[in-house]
């Protein structure tokens, strides 16, 4: 989940070229630490282990050693306190991010100055851990973090959506049972291509010899509906759901006229002309007359800062990674990938590492290395691999091989749904990020087919890692906690 520096993209949706290999089970013994943290102003003491779990393969034989990081709250009720089993993307990536960004007992302060020097974030108390509402596991998939696969196991055998979900299925099945929290409530939460396996997990879990029905599961930085990710020229609806994104990012960087409007209230005029006018203009295409294609590009102007003239000359679309340079291009910058608020410049040498993930990434990674020796009492020879060796696209099993294929990750969620009628999806987005869009999140809780009041949407002042940003960091713990209190 960093830049072009280390040959990973932002967000945790791509990742590649860093070493992560394949080694033998280890018997370790878990590390075990007693703390204490305050929650809306209440005292809470909890226990924080960190844990290898042998898991088998779908074949029933040995696959992997997953070495995960739960906080459990020491109460009466806890073998029957909710628990959420929480991962980052990739495909593949360890779970630092969620862990030292929001979830967890303690989150990387990023100052509200984005120009801030990495080197002076420092590690805080987190109020806004959910930890109060809901235990906490963060699970690092193979080749990620600690975890490693079996002896003589091709680490490959797991890069693939289906396998890659087995894995964790199984050691959400052995953790629950190791910890009696069979009578637990059960919640997913996964980040950008994390999504993705919270739902293939969802699917996996309703399909169990024994299902494991789950409270519910909460998409951050949704990948569920990946064919809005790319936009493909002819794909009219992709243009139509990145339009609030495009809007959100003219009005913070104040490219348009906000006529006295907020940031949800500009996006939301947006919204409505997507709907309206846009993508009906788009529909038409060549047959749309010269007069209605002129007007569509002003409006398109006014509500994204790029000038009419270039709708007009170009279909009256702009991709998400045009838009990245071309609207701060009288400065010389360009917009971050995964958070559309910092900008670098373009130098002769072409675009460097991704604005966002330079500003922030490297504090990332130096605070969690801390944190597991000074906290956590982690003493362990191996490196944590924050990131696992992917070879791109290519080197994923996606599932769906055909271009004719129905990719329809949303239909995993409906078997879970149909598993435990009870069960609900909480769906969070931010307003800045350019690779999973709050449209494209609104597209999928319309169209994923899941039944009527089970479904959550809302939006954060942030981008990818939105929670990066501390006023939504706030939001994002308090949505977590009223979704898990207010379980039916």
């Amino acid at each position: 989940m960093t830049g072009k520096a280390t040959g990973r993209k932002v967000g945790g949706l791509l990742a590649v070229l860093m070493l992560a290999t394949s080694m033998p089970a280890l018997a370790d013994a878990p590390t075990v630490t007693h703390h204490t943290t305050t929650l809306n102003g209440h005292k809470l003491a909890y226990t924080a282990t960190v844990e290898g779990t042998d898991v088998n393969d779908a074949a029933g034989k040995p696959g992997a050693h997953l070495v995960s990081f739960a906080y459990t709250v020491e109460a009466k009720d806890a073998a029957k306190r909710p628990v959420t089993f929480v991962f980052n993307g990739g495909p593949i990536t360890a779970s630092l991010w969620l862990h030292l960004g929001v979830m967890g007992p303690k989150r990387v302060a990023v100052p509200d100055d984005l120009k801030a020097d990495p080197s002076t974030f420092t590690l805080v108390d987190n109020p806004y851990s959910p930890l109060d509402a809901t235990d906490l596991v963060f699970i690092d998939p193979a080749s990620t973090g600690f975890s490693r696969v079996a002896e003589g196991v091709d680490p490959k055998s797991y890069f693939s959506v289906k396998a890659d979900g087995q894995e964790v299925t199984a050691f959400i099945q052995a953790w629950l049972a190791q910890h009696h929290r069979e009578g637990s409530p059960v919640y997913l939460l996964g980040e950008s291509y994390g999504t993705m396996r919270a739902a293939e997990v969802a699917g996996q879990l309703a399909e169990l010899p024994k299902p494991i029905p789950l409270a519910g599961v909460l998409l951050m930085g949704q990948a569920v509906n990946i064919i809005e990710y790319v936009q493909r020229p002819q794909n009219i609806m992709s243009y139509v759901v990145s339009l609030p994104t495009l809007a959100a990012i003219a009005w913070y960087h104040q490219k348009v006229d906000r006529h006295g409007l907020s940031l949800e209230a500009f996006v939301d005029e947006a919204r409505r002309y997507a709907q309206s006018d846009y993508m009906p203009a788009l529909y038409q295409g060549g047959e749309l007359p010269a007069a209605d294609r002129d007007r569509v590009a002003q409006r398109l102007q006014d509500l994204t800062g790029i000038p009419a003239a270039y709708y007009r000359d170009h279909s009256l679309r702009i991709s998400k990674e045009q838009y990245r340079g071309e609207l701060l291009k009288d400065q010389g910058l360009l917009l971050g990938r995964a958070d559309a608020r910092y900008a670098a410049p373009i130098t002769d040498k072409g675009i460097g590492p991704d604005p966002f993930a330079a500003a922030v990434m490297p504090a990332f990674s130096r605070l969690f290395k801390d944190y597991l020796h000074t906290d956590l009492k982690v003493d362990r020879a191996e490196p944590y691999a924050e990131i696992a060796e992917v070879q791109g696209l290519d080197d994923w099993g996606w599932g769906f091989a055909s271009p004719f294929a129905n990719w329809a990750y949303s239909d995993r969620l409906l078997k879970a749904m149909k598993a435990n009628p009870k069960m609900r999806l909480l769906i969070g987005n931010g307003y800045y990020d350019t690779q999973t869009t709050v449209g494209a999140a609104e597209l999928l809780a319309r169209q994923g087919g899941w039944p009527e009041g089970r479904v959550r949407l809302t939006f954060y002042e942030g981008g990818h890692m939105a929670y990066t940003d501390e006023g939504a960091a706030r939001k994002f713990g308090a949505d977590i906690r009223a979704f898990v209190h207010t379980a039916p």
